[in-house]
């Protein structure tokens, strides 16, 4: 019998391996990996060499397959096969189903049912259909222009009109025969893509996102596609003596062909001119629009002295490892740039967030003057620079004051749209220090478009924190898809579970699956703070006070313990657990501190935690005051509208004439802002 081919062999295994864990959500490429005694990049590279097809659409298409079976030869349910083919939700499912098949999986079994497989290497018309009808509208009506998603995928035709320009660029490689040059070379590098984000018509991915390409062996087309981009510039560089080469070119990603290139050899004094011309010559290659005002940004040089130039460089590499060793290493370098040339901006401003980042190490701050005083000199010599404006907002985080920090950081988007670092603040500031959930997810989904992780562990944090930013606007099923993404590229995640057990509480209301979705977790880890507060509230809003009471004291003794004052806006509960138990004295501090936080608390909630603690003291006129107040506010968080009518004290109002009315009013707010935020979402491409 003849051996089968070694691609064929590979397949199969691989397919026989999945097809035995089909209904385990949570195996995916590392696991397929495992399971075959191959590292990950070796399964990628085999897998996409053999089927064309990244290893987890391979594994998908397994599982899509086993589904259409399933769908028409037994009598399940769309919900109970995409369970059983190891889709944790079924709403991803419809959506992997009907991408792949051309239909949805509830056609299948009907009478006019024709199967329309969607095979993924040949089905450009079905993929790519509204691109095809937006060019007859283009030509035959004159529209001046078509929204198309920023993540769509490519196409000549897109490239050709100007509806996605993404682009990476590559850290150069050193050709000088001194290693010690290749500050120098990875400096050309951030000039490059610095220039390049300054674009707002252009979507540049950021530089710790291709960092991991330094010594890569993919090729052009596996990069481009892992970092969703159309575009690759690639570039090496050497420096002798006073002498500057540098060979750079621009790769359209879907061809594998350079559409760019330049070969430079320039003097050192000359370093910026070049730096300022490839990011024109890129721009006008791709047909990117440049407004006047960026082409200012980039023609600018940040500073004549090289002497200073050659010290910053040099502190880049320890700067930007942000740990305080690095930043302890950068600091002397950065002020001998200063010393050769006082007017600086950018050095100053590295110089402000690096104190910053210093404090963050500190129980006691040290540095909050240093940070202003650089801050503030980076302004003064160049107020329009991107980090300029970051180092005077992190002052201003520093202290506590985010109000502040805001339109400084809003100001530096305007002067460089692709900074994934500011973006990703700003996302972090409005979920926490100033809430907001539209801005949140807003941010949230911007800096998923620019700052792509490095390996499959931090790519799940970031789905993570997008499906957190989705869920709290109210958007469930794409909330529900990005969880299942994080899960399946990270298993181990352990907030993950935790986020998904409550978006599943939002579609389905069923508070015993999530409380038993909750125990399950914490029986991993039965030190877990969140979730054993999380086990007590539930039970708490059940009014099972016994059950409540038992987690509750485990959490307030470890926490005490600790020494940590967390989740203060959970003490109302606490103390009513208490006070039905009969621990009245241990209810009383609870209660006192509760309310303790009401008075100090300057968020969008207050009105709300206020209305709880009037409806606990019997206030009940007071307590629908709050909540008229309440529902005034924007863009608060859907699990105010989940469980605030769970809440024991809020029921006390239900006699009262006015509170059904106010209620509405909230979920109807609610609403309101989501239908505002989603069109605004749609408008931009992000959503």
């Amino acid at each position: 019998m003849l051996d089968k081919p070694k691609g064929q062999k590979f397949t199969e295994e691989a397919k026989a391996i999945v097809l035995e864990h089909l209904s385990d959500e949570h195996f995916g490429v590392s696991e397929l990996a495992d399971a075959m005694s191959m590292s990950r990049s070796s399964l990628l590279r085999k897998c996409k060499k053999q089927t064309q097809l990244s290893a987890s659409q391979f594994i998908r298409q397994i599982r899509l397959r086993e589904a259409m079976e399933l769908l028409k030869e037994k009598d399940l349910t769309v919900s109970e096969v995409s369970y059983q083919v190891g889709f944790g939700s079924t709403s991803y499912f419809i959506k992997c189903f009907r991408e792949h098949y051309g239909h949805p999986p509830g056609e299948v079994g009907k009478a006019d049912f024709e199967e329309i497989v969607r095979d993924q290497s040949s089905s450009f018309l079905n993929k790519y259909k509204w691109v095809a009808i937006a060019v007859a509208i283009l030509v035959c009506g004159g529209i001046a222009f078509i929204l198309i998603p920023s993540h769509s995928p490519t196409t000549d035709v897109a490239q050709k009109t100007g509806l996605e320009k993404s682009i990476a660029v590559l850290p150069f490689k050193n050709e000088s025969s001194d290693s010690t040059n290749l500050y120098f070379v990875n400096g050309l590098m951030e000039a490059s893509l610095g220039n390049l984000q300054k674009i707002e018509d252009m979507r540049v991915i950021s530089r710790t996102s291709v960092e991991k390409y330094r010594n890569s062996n993919q090729n052009i087309g596996e990069i481009a596609s892992e970092l969703d981009v159309n575009y690759i510039v690639e570039g090496s560089g050497q420096k002798v003596g006073d002498q500057v080469m540098l060979n750079i070119q621009l790769i359209d990603a879907s061809t594998d062909t350079r559409i760019w290139g330049e070969q430079y050899t320039q003097e050192l004094v000359d370093i910026f001119a070049v730096q300022n011309e490839v990011a024109k010559k890129i721009a006008d290659a791709i047909e990117a629009k440049v407004t006047p005002s960026e082409l200012e940004q980039i023609d600018k040089k940040p500073t004549e002295n090289l002497v200073a130039y050659d010290y910053y460089l040099k502190a880049q590499e320890p700067f930007n490892r942000q740990t305080e060793e690095g930043l302890l290493e950068a600091i002397p370098l950065f002020e001998k740039a200063i010393e050769e040339d006082p007017q600086f901006a950018l050095v100053y401003a590295d110089l402000a967030i690096a104190y910053y980042y210093l404090d963050l190490y500190k129980k006691e701050k040290e540095y909050t003057e240093t940070i202003n005083n650089y801050a503030d000199k980076a302004l003064l010599h160049d107020s329009k620079l991107t980090e300029s404006l970051i180092a005077k907002a992190l002052y201003y985080m520093h202290i506590g004051d985010y109000r502040l920090a805001v339109p400084h950081l809003e100001k530096a988007l305007e002067y460089n749209p692709n900074s994934s670092g500011v973006v990703n603040i700003l996302s972090s500031i409005y979920s926490n220090a100033l809430p907001d959930t539209g801005k949140y997810l807003e941010y949230a989904l911007k800096g998923i478009q620019l700052d792509v992780a490095d390996n499959d562990t931090a790519k799940s944090y970031i789905y993570l924190h997008l499906s957190n930013a989705l869920i709290q606007s109210g958007f469930t099923d794409e909330a529900l898809e990005y969880i299942d993404k994080a899960i399946e590229l990270f298993p181990q995640n352990p907030y993950a579970p935790y986020l998904k057990a409550y978006i599943r509480y939002a579609k389905n209301k069923d508070i015993k699956q999530t409380l038993n979705a909750m125990k399950k977790e914490l029986q991993k880890d039965t030190t877990r703070l969140d979730i054993l507060q999380e086990v007590a509230k539930l039970h708490y809003f059940q009014k099972e006070y016994d059950s409540a009471y038992r987690y509750y004291k485990s959490y307030n003794e470890m926490k005490k313990a600790r020494g940590l004052d967390i989740y203060p806006q959970e003490d109302i509960k606490i103390g009513v657990t208490y006070e039905k138990m009969g621990f009245q004295k241990e209810a009383d501090e609870l209660l006192k501190s509760y309310t303790e936080y009401c008075e100090n608390d300057q968020s969008i909630y207050q009105p709300a935690s206020m209305a709880v603690k009037y409806a606990y003291e019997g206030k009940t006129d007071l307590a629908i005051e709050q909540l008229e107040e309440f529902a005034a506010k924007n863009h608060f968080q859907y699990w105010i509208l989940l469980f605030m009518g769970l809440d024991p004290n809020l029921q006390k109002l239900e006699t009262n004439p006015k509170y059904e009315a106010v209620m509405q009013k909230i979920e109807d707010r609610f609403w309101e802002n989501h239908a505002k935020l989603k069109e605004t979402l749609e408008e931009k491409g992000l959503l």
